[in-house]
């Protein structure tokens, strides 16, 4: 696999030629299982192939139970220089639950040691776990805080059908997330972060000045990027691609010197959404000259119509030009944005 990767690397390099890589990032599945020589293989096929920015910021997702602090020391000493790390909780009985096969020891201890040896440090925190009050909310926050972390991306539990945690719901062992609760947990995760000098620059991830995530950053500003492996994503600003999501029909594709993908043109109204979804979920906003310069007339005339009952409500706000979120309407921003899609025009 590893090596059908990297030749998909070589394969793809005309798509970036003229583009300059500023963020390289290893996610999407458990990629700290793999060994640093491995990594290097990777890295080597990027930087043969690709124009890569001397201060391009690297990026390994990684499981708490896999940072031991050899693996650590290695990566330190490596192109690697960020961690993103799934916390998700620091209590036994959460992790438990979310069936994460970690427990709240490691989680601690793989912070202990990843601080040591890194500067750049995300972690992941759910929130709007059922049964969870907001005391102990606030406890996993104060946690998080007292590692000394620059960026924390957190995310409203979301049940997925045929996982086990749907199934203990099912079954009436566990209570379904409420709206209400996590509503609650996002409006003290915001305080508290807030209050710590973090700034909210997305929806769901909160970073200090010069700490915020450049391969998330790129998505929502719209900005090209190549997905490499089975199940990736890509996106040149005009269309979308995806990878098979089948292992062995991926790796005989590559064998074969064929890319495994499909493509996706996007119309005019597929952009215009797009923008729309993610503007307004980062500090950056949404900005109605780009609208009608990019989308047209139409576009915009569609979007005034729409403005006023959440600007009424307090949820939205317009100043210079630019369209965001208020305090009072950030929870409900993806609501609010696919209210404002433009869902009738095709061009």
């Amino acid at each position: 696999m590893v090596l059908a990767l990297a030749q998909e690397l070589k394969m793809r390099k005309k798509e970036l030629s003229d583009y300059i890589v500023e963020t390289i990032y290893f996610g999407g599945g458990t990629p700290s299982i793999l060994t640093l020589t491995e990594i290097n293989l990777l890295l080597d096929a990027i930087y043969e192939n690709y124009q890569v920015s001397e201060k391009a910021e690297i990026t390994l997702e990684a499981n708490p139970d896999d940072l031991s602090e050899s693996r650590i020391i290695a990566w330190s000493k490596s192109k690697i220089n960020r961690l993103s790390i799934g916390v998700q909780s620091f209590f036994d009985d959460d992790l438990q639950m979310m069936n994460r096969t970690h427990d709240a020891v490691a989680a601690k201890k793989s912070l202990e040691l990843a601080t040591q040896y890194f500067d750049n440090i995300s972690l992941d925190l759910i929130y709007g776990i059922p049964g969870m009050s907001n005391e102990k909310w606030q406890q996993n926050i104060e946690t998080a805080l007292s590692f000394g972390i620059s960026h924390i991306s957190s995310y409203a539990l979301t049940v997925e059908p045929k996982t086990a945690l749907f199934k203990l719901i099912q079954n009436g062992i566990i209570a379904k997330p409420n709206d209400e609760s996590a509503q609650e947990h996002f409006l003290i995760l915001t305080d508290m972060l807030e209050a710590h000098d973090f700034i909210h620059y997305e929806l769901s991830n909160f970073g200090k000045e010069d700490y915020f995530s450049k391969n998330n950053s790129a998505y929502w500003l719209g900005k090209k990027y190549l997905g490499v492996g089975p199940s990736a994503h890509s996106y040149d600003g005009v269309s979308r691609s995806w990878n098979v999501s089948n292992n062995p029909k991926y790796l005989k594709s590559i064998a074969d010197n064929q890319l495994p993908n499909e493509t996706e043109i996007l119309s005019v109204t597929d952009r215009y959404n797009e923008y729309i979804m993610t503007g307004l979920r980062t500090i950056w906003g949404v900005s109605l000259e780009k609208i009608e310069t990019e989308f047209g007339v139409n576009y915009l005339d569609y979007l005034n119509q729409q403005l006023p009952k959440f600007l009424d409500d307090g949820l939205l706000s317009v100043e210079n030009n630019i369209l965001r979120t208020t305090t009072k309407g950030k929870f409900l921003t993806d609501g609010i944005a696919s209210d404002l899609f433009y869902l009738n025009l095709k061009v």
